[in-house]
């Protein structure tokens, strides 16, 4: 089931779009027993959905912004996303509140701690499952790649532009174009 972006209840904090929650989530293979994890969760749409296809698992959302909170508090309760757990905070000081080991990692926002994040929950990431972050500069994009190719992670970047339609001449309006990066973990460590 694909939730649309219209029926998220949503305030001024980020959102992954429709499409790009889609792609992002298919890169993630996720089973429905899978423990996710979801970094910079925004609104929580990304985990609301990864919480609906993993429903016999659990997603932990892990947000610092006060308003964005609030808003996935709403978005769960609403789609009735009751194996998904929210941390409050900045992802660095709260990871000793995170326990066990994850079959999937979304980044969708790092708050400038991009090496950390990575290198930390990292480790925590089963051997040969994934992590997805998106980004919308090429800067960090750049980065990411690096850190992960250093820690041995094999990668595959893939842009993504969506543009939509609007009035009656149906004039295409671009979205931000979105850069996902899939890392593998490698089994061999």
């Amino acid at each position: 089931m694909i939730i649309r972006d219209e029926e998220f209840i949503r305030g001024k904090s980020p959102m992954t779009k429709e499409e790009i929650r889609t792609v992002s989530i298919s890169k993630l293979n996720i089973q429905n027993n899978y423990r996710l994890l979801d970094i910079g969760a925004g609104t929580g749409s990304v985990s609301v959905q990864m919480s609906k296809i993993a429903y016999l698992g659990q997603v932990i959302a892990v947000e610092m912004d006060e308003e964005a909170l609030g808003l996935i508090e709403k978005n769960k309760k609403k789609f009735s996303a009751d194996n998904l757990q929210i941390i409050k905070g900045e992802a660095i000081d709260v990871e000793k509140q995170i326990q066990g080991e994850f079959d999937g990692i979304f980044i969708g926002g790092s708050g400038g701690n991009l090496e950390e994040i990575i290198s930390i929950y990292g480790k925590r990431l089963k051997p040969g499952k994934v992590m997805v972050l998106n980004f919308i500069t090429i800067d960090n994009v750049y980065k990411a790649i690096n850190i992960l190719e250093n820690l041995k992670y094999s990668t595959e970047l893939i842009q993504l532009s969506i543009s939509r339609s609007k009035g009656k001449s149906h004039m295409l309006i671009a979205l931000n174009p979105i850069f996902i990066i899939t890392a593998r973990r490698e089994i061999h460590e």
